[in-house]
């Protein structure tokens, strides 16, 4: 339980990193390559986290393993451990992650600064739904 507890602490502080760099994101994105690299890996930490916990919180509940990290939320919903609507639409920070290690090279500022962002309370209702399931 311990080792869960600390992945949860660590998305905390990946999560008030982020929301730190949130507000230059338009201005800076572009033009600070050190800033958009610290941004892009703090939201890779944050994905990559949060399939760890879910990872995690799967053999916990001993539950069947996922052949896929985006799996591994449709099991938590399957099995009421996340709300089953939030799951299938949280199981996409799988390919978010996927996309951050491989596409880089590719991702729009747009998206990264009005959608993204703007998501990060997702991942505090999903450390909620996983810490109530956990009783934590």
């Amino acid at each position: 339980m311990e080792r869960l507890i600390q992945k949860i602490g660590r998305i905390n502080e990946y999560i008030g990193i982020v929301k730190d760099l949130k507000d230059d994101c338009h201005a800076r994105f572009d033009t600070d390559i050190v800033y958009r690299g610290a941004l892009l890996h703090y939201l890779y930490l944050l994905a990559d986290t949060c399939i760890v916990l879910a990872e995690m919180t799967i053999k916990k509940k001993d539950l069947r393993l996922p052949q896929s990290y985006s799996e591994a939320f449709d099991i938590l919903g399957d099995n009421g451990v996340l709300d089953p609507e939030f799951a299938y639409d949280f199981a996409k920070i799988a390919g978010f992650r996927n996309f951050l290690a491989h596409d880089y090279d590719t991702i729009d500022t747009k998206v990264i600064c009005d959608k993204v962002l703007v998501s990060i309370n997702d991942i505090q209702a999903y450390i909620s739904q996983i810490k109530k399931a956990l009783n934590l």
